[in-house]
C-alpha cells in the first residue's frame, strides 16, 4: 500500500483517462468526494464490473462482454460488406453516421514500425483468415488518414487483392461546412486527387 494520501492517488488515478490533466482528475476527485458520493461508487462498481467483462468479440475484435459481439450475431447484418477500423470508436461513430448495414473488422491500432506495433499485434492473422474462409463481396478501408493509417490500409488492401476482394477505401477532403481558405494544403490536395464526376 502506498504511503501517499488517498487523495493524492485518486487524483493520481484518474489521470490515466485520456485528455485529463492534473487539474481536471483533482475536479474530478474533488466532485465526487464533495458532491456525489453515490456516484462515484457506482462509477467503481461499473469499472471493476467493465474490467473484469468486457472483451473482445472472437470474430471482429470489437468490444463486447460475450463471446460474439451483437453486430457480428446479427444475421440481419451484410455478411458481404467487411468495414476496416482502428478503433471501437471508429465503429459507433460509423454506426450512429450512417446507414452501413455491414460487418466491421477491429484493428485496435494500426501499424506502426517505431512504436513496435506489426501486423500480429492488430489479428490481421484472424483476417487474412476470415478472407481465406468466408471472404466478403466488398472490404471498406476505413482507417485514419494519417501516414500510419494510409500504411495499414495499403497492407490491407493487398491482403484482400490476394484473396480477390474488391477494396474501396473512405473519402476523405474538405469536411462539409469547411472553407478551402482555412483547409490544410495536404488535405486540399487530397481532395482534388480524389475528385469525382458529378
Amino acid at each position: 500500500m502506498s504511503s501517499e494520501p488517498l487523495l493524492d492517488q485518486l487524483i493520481d488515478a484518474l489521470r490515466c483517462l485520456p485528455g485529463v490533466g492534473p487539474k481536471s482528475a483533482q475536479r474530478m476527485a474533488l466532485h465526487l468526494l464533495e458532491r456525489d458520493r453515490d456516484g462515484g461508487k457506482h462509477l467503481s462498481t461499473l469499472l471493476d464490473v467493465a474490467m473484469e467483462r468486457i472483451g473482445r468479440c472472437s470474430e471482429c475484435r470489437n468490444l463486447t462482454e460475450k463471446e460474439i459481439c451483437s453486430i457480428c450475431a446479427n444475421d440481419q447484418r451484410d455478411r458481404q460488406q467487411l468495414c476496416i477500423v482502428e478503433s471501437p470508436s471508429d465503429v459507433i461513430a460509423i454506426e450512429h453516421a450512417t446507414g452501413y448495414r455491414g460487418r466491421y473488422f477491429v484493428l485496435m491500432g494500426h501499424l506502426s514500425p517505431i512504436d513496435g506495433i506489426g501486423p500480429a499485434d492488430l489479428g490481421l492473422d484472424l483476417l487474412a483468415e476470415q478472407l481465406g474462409n468466408r471472404p466478403p463481396a466488398e472490404m471498406i478501408i476505413a482507417t485514419n488518414p494519417t501516414v500510419e493509417g494510409e500504411a495499414t490500409a495499403y497492407y490491407v488492401q493487398r491482403m484482400a487483392q490476394k484473396h480477390g476482394v474488391q477494396v474501396s477505401r473512405i473519402a476523405h477532403g474538405v469536411p462539409l461546412g469547411g472553407e478551402l481558405e482555412f483547409t490544410d494544403q495536404s488535405t486540399i490536395a487530397h481532395a482534388f486527387s480524389s475528385r469525382q464526376a458529378v
